[in-house]
């Protein structure tokens, strides 16, 4: 080693402490100006925009996999050299972030938001917003999203405000928005609608109750249907019965009296939606609190009485339940119900999933409600038509499916919020006419309201304005560089799980903007609407080691930033990148992380040796000049980077880094940088030790570059020590000329060092169960000619550590194998190597515990009871551990039999 050499390994550290390293390296990027992108560059754009995350949020696994994945992306095209646009920003999250707000106030000051008022509530918000919203965008920096910060955008802002009411109008305009009064999920407890996917469904022990209608007398005109929800029964209109259902046939267009509300009926009516076999065959019908009810009420035709306000309590009944909660109604309802005699049987319980508001946590209430909504069937159809024509590519292809279901029976969408916090629907209102009518006029952004009018004052749903979030961002409807140069960008990632809520909305309001203004947004082809994105990557959802879904409840969730600062963001990021599969879940545990670290700190030492070693990124020298080891290292590393080119090209994450990881740690590490010891002289120069000097560093300089989007952090410390160049973050991507000089493969070398490979590693195994030391050397007699091995004689007996026989050679022992060339036969002399006595009492030792194994293992195979009644997978096992055995025993009797007499 020179001290040329000594000064460049003593540029790394001792050791690789993440921490120490990370948030500088990071800020130096920032700083630099690596991540933000340039429209007026003449370079092939390349953009990504972040699925914004909620300005309450934290990062959590799913977001760190999300993370992952894009920036290994970005960070590649970057390094290809394309203008890459990777955009971030924040949801400003209208109901997570009021309840938070109102939780706050509440706890520190005791009011809520109407203490406030509108205006001083919002600016309450706001100023949250500025104190607190910022953590998830730490955490960014922290696992070393490379973000064009420049470019962060929130939805609330004003471009993006902008955009909102310009595309409301223009659906307002063309007759695509209107309000009604529909079926929607509602919270009591946050007294506004929400959607789907902020209900989620639990087990609930409740009761079923059956209730009798029409008369008492059985000889009278009566129905019986059963029931979870007994307070509902005050909104019954009908009582519903299979067409078919011979039983009720009589009773179809029968009115019964309301048992609990003066002056009104129940009809019986005839719907095919009715399960004759379920229960008694008779369903109530409560069309403004059921969705299954509310569609038959539409068929149907039939009224639609609200029975439950804004908090959940009954209203607006008549009847002594007014005021009354949900839970108190349903005790008192079905007494008041009893005491008429109406209870048939005996109330017995019963549990059943009920959606609860994810928010604030109690059962939603299925509730009809003026809202306002769009007509999805024209956005549908464009989003739908958008895949189908193939202007937008879904990876895996498999996902197609779950998408056409989504846009292909989409139902129109509610898009109204009774809260404060949000985007204002730009709708507003005139003072009531003599007939109690009011002119409503939608405000566009360039616009006054006339005077004397009010604004509607609900807001629009979240996932509204982040529709627009790959267009809006970039600044539409301005035309703007950005969106020349980087619209429509290029793919989007995101879970699966939001496939309907967020991706197809974005699809639907991606293809409209592109109809209604392609001179801001450029053509489609052949004449359709543009698209938001040319892919759609969907990746699966990170669950625990057992493939369990991560909650608070199981205790089982995984802090990514306790990962980063116990084994570094670089691990953290290898660890999901290795597992992740389009479209498939990948579990993910302690064992994951470890080994990702293990894997950097190989990385580590590897370039720590090679650098005390000599190695250097030269050009590399003529082929003819190098050894078989040097050839068969090149043409590795070439069919390596070859393949993870293609299954980067193709989203294979998980497969790209699986291969990247044995490549670097079983072949480079663990048998080229052997091999090189045997060929870099220790004192004075030869030839092929400065060649094998210029292909370690070579193939190290690859291997870092291709790790480097995954693992930005310690590819950047190592190959700036390695290269000297200034970062690795715009170093060009690996190609054939960098691995092999673009050669082709050598075969023959292939061939003659896997076989060396395979020589020793038989020969390390031998000596390892022969007790042999490993410093101590074996003599050997080894036809190398024969096995085409002859230049790789030297380099195989001292890595295996196997001498060359003298005149009293005297073999012990043998190996036979099987090589390419030629079957092998080794002879080796071990006497005077093994300690005889000691080796034959721990052969003897195993002796006895594969006896023992064949003894239990042929007892129960032996025993016809346990074979008749035993499932046959365990029966496999039991065979399989005797055949193990069974090879143990003739392994160890033949080791036995080799070793001379104490």
């Amino acid at each position: 080693m020179t001290e040329t050499d000594l000064n460049r390994a003593n540029e790394l550290p001792k050791s690789w402490e993440p921490s120490a390293h990370e948030r500088d390296l990071y800020e130096g990027w920032v700083d630099a100006g690596y991540f933000t992108a340039d429209p007026a560059s003449d370079k092939p754009a390349y953009s990504i925009m972040l699925p914004p995350p909620n300005v309450t949020g934290q990062l959590h696994m799913g977001h760190a996999l999300d993370h992952t994945l894009m920036d290994s992306l970005v960070r590649r095209k970057r390094m290809q050299g394309y203008e890459v646009l990777w955009l971030p920003g924040m949801d400003h999250a209208g109901i997570a972030t009021q309840t938070k707000v109102e939780a706050k106030l509440k706890a520190e000051e005791g009011k809520d938001r109407y203490d406030y008022g509108r205006d001083e509530f919002i600016d309450r918000v706001w100023e949250w917003k500025e104190q607190y919203g910022g953590t998830i965008t730490t955490q960014m920096r922290a696992i070393g999203d490379s973000v064009d910060w420049s470019r962060e955008r929130f939805t609330l802002d004003e471009g993006l405000s902008r955009a909102v009411q310009t595309i409301f109008k223009q659906l307002y305009d063309r007759g695509m928005v209107y309000r009604d009064y529909r079926l929607v999920n509602w919270s009591p407890v946050l007294e506004t609608a929400v959607s789907d996917i902020e209900v989620v469904y639990k087990d609930v022990e409740g009761e079923f109750v059956s209730i009798r209608y029409g008369s008492l007398n059985d000889d009278e005109p009566h129905l019986v249907v059963a029931t979870t929800r007994v307070e509902t029964m005050l909104g019954d209109v009908a009582i519903a019965v299979h067409p078919d259902d011979e039983r009720y046939a009589h009773l179809i267009g029968e009115v019964f009296e309301h048992p609990l509300r003066d002056g009104m009926q129940v009809k019986v009516i005839a719907d095919d939606y009715v399960d004759m076999e379920l229960g008694t065959g008779a369903v109530k019908i409560t069309p403004a609190h059921d969705p299954n009810d509310y569609e038959m009420g539409l068929r149907h035709d039939l009224d639609m009485p609200i029975v439950m306000d804004e908090k959940g309590c009954i209203a607006d009944t008549g009847t002594e339940f007014d005021g009354m909660t949900r839970e108190d109604a349903r005790v008192a309802v079905r007494e008041a119900l009893a005491a008429q005699g109406r209870i048939v049987k005996e109330v017995r319980p019963y549990v059943h999933s009920v959606g609860h508001s994810e928010r604030s946590g109690e059962p939603i209430e299925p509730r009809l409600s003026l809202q306002w909504f769009v007509k999805v069937d024209e956005l549908a159809r464009m989003a739908g038509d958008a895949v189908r024509e193939g202007d937008t590519v879904i990876h895996p292809q498999a996902m197609e499916k779950r998408y056409f279901d989504w846009v292909d029976n989409m139902h129109d969408w509610t898009i109204s919020r009774q809260l404060w916090w949000g985007h204002r629907i730009p709708i507003w209102y005139g003072p009531e006419d003599s007939n109690g009518e009011r002119d409503v006029v939608c405000v566009g952004p360039d616009e006054e309201p006339p005077a004397g009018y009010e604004q509607d004052p609900d807001v629009l749903d979240t996932w509204f304005s982040s529709a627009l979030w790959p267009f809006s961002t970039l600044g539409w409807p301005e035309t703007t560089p950005e969106l020349e140069k980087f619209y429509p960008t290029t793919v989007l990632v995101t879970a699966y799980d939001i496939l309907f809520f967020w991706v197809a909305r974005m699809m639907m309001f991606g293809t409209f903007a592109g109809q209604t203004t392609p001179e801001i947004l450029g053509a489609g082809q052949e004449g359709r609407p543009q698209i938001p994105f040319h892919n759609l990557y969907l990746h699966g959802l990170v669950r625990d080691e057992k493939g369990r879904k991560m909650s608070k409840s199981l205790g089982n969730g995984i802090d990514p930033m306790d990962w980063v600062e116990r084994y570094g963001a670089d691990a953290l990021r290898f660890a999901l990148a290795r597992g992740a599969n389009p479209g498939v879940d990948l579990p993910i545990g302690e064992d994951n992380a470890t080994a990702a670290r293990n894997f950097a700190t190989k990385l580590f030492n590897a370039t720590k040796f090679a650098l005390m070693n000599g190695a250097r990124v030269d050009a590399l020298p003529d082929r003819a000049a190098l050894t078989d080891a040097d050839r068969w290292i090149l043409d590795r590393a070439e069919e390596v980077r070859a393949t993870v080119d293609a299954y980067l090209d193709d989203y294979q994450f998980a497969k790209a880094n699986e291969l990247l990881y044995h490549f670097a740690w079983d072949e480079l590490c663990d048998w080229y940088l052997e091999i090189a010891k045997t060929q870099i002289p220790r004192d004075g120069e030869s030839e092929e030790g400065e060649n094998t000097k210029v292909v370690l560093g070579r193939v190290l300089d690859v291997v870092l570059r291709l790790l480097h989007p995954t693992m930005p952090f310690i590819t950047e410390v190592l190959w700036k020590a390695l290269t000297g160049a200034e970062t690795v973050t715009l170093a060009p991507w690996p190609t054939a000329e960098d691995t092999n000089g673009g050669a082709a493969t050598d075969e023959q070398a292939r061939a003659r060092v896997e076989d060396a490979i395979k020589l020793i590693t038989e020969l390390r195994r031998f000596r390892a169960d022969q007790g042999v030391k490993p410093s101590q050397k074996v003599p050997a007699r080894v036809d190398f000619a024969s096995a085409d091995l002859a230049e790789l004689e030297d380099l195989v007996r001292q890595i295996a550590r196997v001498e060359r026989p003298g005149e009293d050679f005297s073999a012990s022992a043998s190996i036979e194998m099987r090589l390419s060339k030629a079957n092998l036969d080794v002879a080796l002399d071990t006497s005077g190597t093994v300690d005889v006595a000691a080796e034959r009492k721990r052969l003897e030792k195993e002796l006895a515990a594969a006896q023992k194994e064949l003894d239990t293992t042929g007892a129960k195979l032996s025993n016809e009871q346990f074979l008749a009644n035993a499932p046959e997978a365990v029966v496999d096992k039991i065979k399989v551990r005797q055949q193990v055995a069974q090879e143990e025993f003739e392994r160890v009797t033949a080791r036995l039999d080799q070793l001379p007499e104490a």
